[in-house]
This record gives structure tokens, sequence and C-alpha cells, in this order.
């Protein structure tokens, strides 16, 4: 299909040729429930395209098959409204918008949220996109979708809207878990709290680092525990700690178990130090700086500790090492 994978405005996408079946939301952290909203634009896209190579198997490109877009934000819009108490943003837009192509979406629309597009009044916020998105055919959202000037529209406002522009508006119920719904909120605050296995339940995938393992103080070679130092600041910190984890250099399909500490370094860090993740290999790797690395948390082990000496550091790392052998049995 000729069209880019992800913009930053509509006008890149005002001459898309076939029906454009849109998932609108923040999705921070793309969880479970996001999924069902996404995966529904997904599914009648591609359903809509075999309807259309049905009735025209001749015609070729674009148009013979529906097109999945999802039109999310960026800056999250609690910065607008509320910059000195802004959400804390489980994942960047660039690993969000990833994420989204993985589920099947052929185009992720980054829309900057500033205060025109705030101000749209919600009766008027399907015309807004019609014009904008002259493809436009149907839009998915979760059914708690709050949107327009004072977030004033609703599901039943999409829908009436929806029917004046001959626009399908489809709405995907809250999935729970464990009898509450999951949300984005409640990740974020499982996530502080260092209960990293319910964060991957709500998720419904194991929450990731990524990046480029860079050099360190080398403390951890020279008590006999070599690390893998990745940055990772998200907004939204987890818990710091010791974590069964599990890695592989980007690309390939071979995992690695680790035990790994996020945190400060209490033990041998300045007080001002950022936070990052050190990750030991419980069998011995070949991954070096340089290296661009994924890191799966699983486990929480215990909470990150200021040891009197390198001599204490290192007992405990060799303690940890053994839990997460045990837990990863």
């Amino acid at each position: 299909m000729n069209f880019p994978a992800a913009v930053d405005n509509f006008e890149a996408l005002s001459e898309l040729k076939g029906e454009l079946h849109l998932a609108i939301g923040v999705f921070d952290g793309v969880h479970l429930g996001h999924k069902a909203v996404i995966e529904s634009a997904v599914f009648s896209a591609r359903r809509s395209g075999a309807a259309a190579a049905r009735q025209s198997p001749l015609r070729t490109g674009s148009a013979r098959r529906g097109i999945a877009g999802v039109l999310t934000f960026d800056p999250h819009p609690s910065r607008l409204f509320r910059p000195e108490d802004a959400t804390r943003l489980i994942m960047p837009i660039e690993t969000k918008t990833a994420m989204l192509q993985d589920l099947g979406v052929d185009c992720v629309i980054r829309k900057h949220f500033d205060h025109a597009f705030a101000s749209i009044p919600a009766e008027e916020f399907l015309s807004y996109l019609k014009g904008a998105l002259p493809a436009l055919k149907s839009i998915y959202v979760g059914e708690n979708f709050r949107f327009g000037q004072k977030r004033a529209g609703d599901v039943a406002t999409l829908v009436e809207s929806g029917c004046a522009l001959n626009l399908g508006v489809f709405s995907a119920e809250r999935i729970k878990h464990n009898g509450e719904p999951i949300s984005s909120t409640r990740i974020r605050k499982e996530l502080e709290a260092g209960e990293i296995e319910a964060v991957n339940d709500l998720l419904g995938y194991n929450y990731t680092a990524r990046g480029r393992i860079v050099g360190g103080a080398k403390l951890g070679r020279r008590i006999g525990f070599p690390t893998l130092n990745l940055p990772w600041q998200p907004e939204c910190l987890p818990r710091y700690g010791v974590y069964l984890v599990s890695f592989r250099e980007s690309g390939s399909e071979v995992w690695q178990v680790g035990v790994a500490n996020y945190g400060v370094k209490p033990t041998v860090s300045k007080a001002d130090q950022v936070p990052a993740l050190e990750v030991h290999a419980l069998d011995t790797t070949k991954l070096s700086m340089s290296d661009t690395i994924e890191v799966e948390w699983l486990k929480f082990i215990r909470p990150e500790q200021k040891f009197a000496s390198a001599e204490e550091l290192k007992a405990q790392i060799a303690k940890d090492c053994v839990t997460a052998k045990e837990l990863a049995e």
C-alpha cells in the first residue's frame, strides 16, 4: 500500500484510496483492552478489502483492500490540561507506534494534541475527521472514550454523528482482570509497586525495556557478576529492585535468563544517579557494549538495597542468582 506507516498530520493521508477503518485513543501501554479496539479496526479493514476484491477481482492496488489506521495523540492530553501533574507514560511514542504496527495496523496517525484540537466541539468532531480524512469509513473506540471540547463527547455522541455522516461507530467493552477493568492507570500503579507479574497479565505481554548496551564502572565484573548496562528512564518508573528477566539481542530468536537490578545503585553511586537496568546473565553471554537488547521483566525478587560494603553486595547478588534460577525453573 502506497502511504506512510506513521504520520504526524492528516494531510499525508488526505488522498488515501480505499476505506479507512480508524481506532482512536491514547493507547498508552497497548494493553489487552486497547488490543480489543485496535483488532476490531484491523478485522473490519481486512473484511472490507476482501469484499472489494470479490466485487472487483481485476482491480489492483490499495483500493482493493481496507486500510486499518490508528489515531493517537502526542503529547498525552494531560500535558495540555494539567502540565504540573501530567500522566507518566508507560512507553514512548516510538515504542507504541511499533507495537501498533505489530498488531496489523497499516498507518498510525500521531496527532499533535494542542488547544485547537482540544477545542473542537464534540458534535463536530466526526465532521472534522471526515473532512481531514475523506477515506474514513468507520471508527473504533473503548466504551469509556471521551472527546471534544471539555471532553463533552462520548460513544452516544459518536453514534449520533456517525449516523448523520454514514460512518460506522463501534465501541469495545472494557476487558476485566480479576473483576476489575484493565486500564493504563491500573498498570502504572502496579508497575510503580513492583507487581510485575500483574503488569504482564494486564498488558497481555511481558513488560520490556529496549536499548543499546552502554559501558559502566565494571564493579559487577570486579566482584564476579558482570552486567549488561541499559539506560532505562521511562516516565512511569518501575519499582527499584531486583527482577528475574529474560533478554535477547534485538532481532534474535535466542532468549537468555538473567537477574537484573533496576535503580540507582545506592551502594556505589551518588545520590543523584539516574536509574539504569543492569542485567547479569545466569549463563555466559556474548553480548557486549553497543549491542541493542530487549529485556523482558518476569518476576520481582526484592527491593533495591544499600549495602555496607561491596562484599555484602556480592553475597546478596549470589543469593539473588539462586532465587532467580529457582523462579525460572
